[in-house]
């Protein structure tokens, strides 16, 4: 049997601008659903008074046999009664069919629309309370899809911009190499491994990322004394320091609460916190480490003696790939950063110092 022949369905001209063409297969065909629902439950409802007006007069005619005056002046008040109580019952089914209904159709089609990735569905809260309880839940939901949808694109495209940058470097330097434009000596793959390790440093922090992110990142705590824990931290960076002219002080209380850290992680943040102040120091500047307790947490403060943050980026610095006009980092460190903190229970913040610098300010819960 020869099959059909396929004809391409134009767009007529009278078909409206904001509707899609070709229409869905049965989305104009059909009432909504729940709007039919309703439908349904008021004829039922209205079925079964009909019943029982007929019951009531079968008992009537039962009770008044062979005096049917009486039963006639009976029965004209009942019949009104009964015509009154059905337009009531009517009037107050279409009605509450209708707060019911239409929010529910508008919530099934917004949860089509989501399901075919527009994030941007909302619906109207109106109707019951119960109705409107769920519409607001429904809207979140949508808001945490569209936003999570959000983050996800933007990941893609920053990792794919810092990923493509020391790529092409490779891929320039090794394409010149086999041309024979560079030599192949040992100051050309130097370079080149210098590369790889951006590469394979910015794949770890992504992982890292978003791992924390995720809350899929296991951490192997310890009891932890932090004054020698962070005295360690600061010796390793003492010799970048004093080629930049910076002083770094720890100044710290040393009856201090244990604290339950994962070690590693923890100097992953202040590394990466350390990182950034002498970034920014001045020569002849000091980076202090601080700590107290306020009986429940330990309070940790890094501050710099540097120019401080922008007002426009400080709301902003801990979001991944985000960098400053005069940021040299990828903008990953204090993501990081503050995602492993709160991977431990506890905060991380930043402010500008009252006169000059920057205070991040980290709230680690006391082991009990």
């Amino acid at each position: 049997m020869p099959d059909r022949p396929h004809y391409r369905m134009h767009r007529p001209p009278w078909w409206p601008e904001n509707q899609p063409w070709p229409p869905e297969r049965g989305r104009y065909r059909h009432s909504p659903f729940f709007r039919r629902l309703g439908c349904f439950f008021g004829v039922f409802s209205f079925l079964v008074f009909i019943i029982f007006v007929l019951l009531v007069a079968l008992i009537l005619r039962l009770l008044f046999q062979g005096n049917y005056n009486n039963l006639l002046q009976l029965a004209t008040p009942l019949g009104l009664v009964a015509l009154v109580l059905a337009i009531v019952i009517v009037m107050v089914t279409v009605r509450s069919v209708r707060r019911i209904s239409a929010p529910l159709d508008d919530m099934l089609e917004a949860a089509r629309r989501v399901a075919t990735g527009d994030y941007s569905a909302r619906v109207a809260e109106k109707g019951t309370p119960e109705v409107r309880s769920l519409t607001r839940a429904f809207n979140n939901m949508a808001s945490r899809l569209h936003q999570a949808d959000e983050q996800r694109r933007n990941l893609l495209a920053d990792a794919t911009h810092e990923l493509l940058t020391p790529l092409t470097v490779v891929q320039g330097n090794l394409e010149g190499m086999l041309d024979g434009v560079y030599p192949a000596d040992e100051t050309n793959l130097r370079g080149l491994l210098d590369e790889t390790n951006i590469l394979s440093h910015l794949v770890e922090d992504l992982r890292t990322l978003a791992l924390a992110e995720s809350g899929a990142l296991q951490l192997k705590k310890e009891t932890t004394d932090l004054l020698p824990f962070l005295r360690d931290i600061t010796n390793v960076f003492q010799a970048q320091a004093s080629s930049a002219g910076v002083t770094i002080t720890v100044n710290m209380a040393t009856d201090l609460p244990l604290v339950e850290i994962d070690p590693s992680r923890m100097r992953q943040v202040f590394a990466n916190l350390l990182a950034n102040d002498l970034r920014y120091s001045p020569a002849g500047s000091t980076i202090w480490l601080t700590g107290e307790s306020d009986g429940k947490n330990i309070l940790l403060a890094v501050q710099d003696d540097g120019p401080g943050v922008s007002p426009d980026d400080l709301p902003h610095i801990f979001e991944r790939f985000y960098k400053s006009t005069d940021s040299g980092g990828m903008g990953l460190g204090l993501a990081i950063a503050k995602h492993l903190v709160e991977a431990h229970g506890g905060s991380l913040t930043a402010e500008n110092a009252p006169v000059r610098g920057t205070i991040f300010r980290i709230s680690l819960p006391i082991t009990a």
